[in-house]
């Protein structure tokens, strides 16, 4: 019997690699075939493919938006596809990873041919890098930012010296690293090691000029591609080799990135987050709404994938500068489709299959948590129809909450930040958007799907 051997990951590893494991999981057993899954996730490699597994699998899976080390299935049939994929059409995954022959070719090469979408990938890559700093970014925003809600237990107004003030110097030191962490690590996707020191260097520039989020994200493209140039461009006799990486690409990838942050790049990106920071804290009612919606429907337009991740590090990296309505839009927004559907279910059950509402009961605790991902299974099986009423239903909660002047200083946790005090203001209108939002999710929900 063919064994199949897989690898799921996704850019936050929270929620898209344990639903792509999960699905190529049923798909193999209902028909009969033995699959080996790794997960890449938040809490690292679980589940680990041995050597020995992968010599006597048939055919590897990589459903992955992130990296993921393929040198090691060199010589197997790899099909490679992003992770989405695999929570959508894991049988067809599974046939045609049987439908492989043996390949004694590298992988890369196989999988190219298996994909047959170069130009797709080439459009991919600055996505992937991107995604790989927000990953690394992530634990450091949501355990500061968490903190600092935390920290308002104790008043708002800190006293020098206080708990809560003490409490808020830890959440804001590793708020503090989320830009240098973000470039750093972007650097380090492009260029590998050797970009690190620059992409962490053009971070640390980034946040003492002022310049941010934005600033950080450039300062991590150019400081990898800067090192990736050098890395392959410098030519040493053999015996000097050995400086490269040590010594002469640190220098002067460090040196290149940090006098175009500091001569050319740092002052107007700066200019532009001091613009967009005003612009946003003057805003009429009008405006604010329109922002809310656009960033609602952008969390629900494809639930944890490149618009719903450049809402949602947009609104966290205007944390930084003390904007806090557009991450409570994105959290309130990014909650709306699984609870919506889990309404649903509950109005209207005949509508759905005894999965579907086995499905709904999952979907409702991923929404209270902020996962919009458990809408995913809804949303896959029927498109056309679910994805429109999910991004109604957001930017419904998504407008109304920057109508209502909801402010939230934590970056995640859904509405269990509702139990930190002052971690939300105007906590009523907060659900009340939440509320309505998701009514009007399920609403749209039940009138566009068909009767199972």
């Amino acid at each position: 019997m063919k064994k199949l051997l897989a690898v799921t990951a996704c850019p936050t590893g929270i929620a898209h690699t344990y639903m792509a494991a999960e699905s190529l999981q049923k798909a193999a057993k209902d028909k009969n075939i033995p699959i080996k899954i790794e997960t890449r996730g938040a809490v690292g490699v679980e589940n680990e493919i041995t050597p020995q597994e992968i010599a006597e699998a048939h055919a590897i899976i990589i459903a992955a938006d992130t990296d993921v080390d393929e040198g090691r299935f060199a010589g197997k049939p790899v099909i490679k596809v992003p992770v989405a994929q695999g929570i959508k059409i894991p049988s067809e995954l599974i046939d045609r990873a049987l439908a492989k022959e043996a390949s004694t070719e590298f992988s890369q090469k196989v999988q190219a041919n298996e994909t047959n979408q170069s130009s797709a990938k080439k459009q991919n890559v600055v996505y992937r890098h991107l995604m790989n700093g927000v990953s690394h970014m992530l634990p450091l925003v949501v355990a500061g930012g968490l903190i600092i809600a935390i920290s308002f237990i104790f008043g708002i107004t800190h006293e020098e010296g206080t708990f809560g003030a003490q409490l808020g110097k830890i959440g804001g030191s590793a708020m503090g690293l989320m830009v240098t962490v973000l470039s750093g690590y972007i650097a380090f996707s492009i260029a590998g090691k050797p970009g690190l020191a620059p992409g962490l260097v053009g971070g640390v520039l980034s946040t003492s000029m002022g310049a941010g989020f934005i600033g950080g994200i450039l300062a991590g493209f150019i400081a990898g591609y800067a090192a990736k140039w050098l890395i392959q461009n410098i030519k040493l006799p053999k015996n000097f080799e050995g400086l490269k990486p040590i010594l002469i690409v640190p220098l002067l990838s460090v040196l290149i990135i940090g006098l175009l942050m500091i001569y050319v790049i740092g002052e107007p990106i700066k200019a532009l987050m001091d613009g967009l920071t005003t612009w946003l804290g003057s805003m009429g009612s009008a405006n604010k709404i329109v922002l809310g919606a656009v960033l609602g429907a952008m969390m629900a337009l494809d639930m944890g994938g490149p618009f719903n991740k450049t809402a949602y590090t947009f609104a966290v990296g205007l944390l930084g500068s003390g904007v806090y309505g557009p991450i409570a839009a994105v959290m309130a927004a990014g909650m709306t489709p699984p609870l919506g559907v889990w309404l649903a279910t509950m109005i209207a059950p005949k509508k759905f299959t005894d999965e579907e509402r086995q499905a709904g009961k999952v979907a409702s605790i991923l929404g209270l948590s902020f996962i919009t991902e458990g809408a995913i299974p809804f949303g896959a099986s029927d498109p056309l129809r679910m994805i429109p009423s999910f991004m109604i239903g957001s930017a419904v909660a998504g407008g109304l909450t920057m109508l209502f002047d909801v402010m939230l200083r934590a970056p995640h946790g859904g509405l269990f930040v509702l139990l930190i005090p002052n971690a939300v203001s105007n906590v009523l209108m907060y659900m009340l958007a939440i509320v309505i939002g998701t009514v009007v999710t399920a609403l749209l929900v039940n009138l566009l799907k068909r009767t199972k």
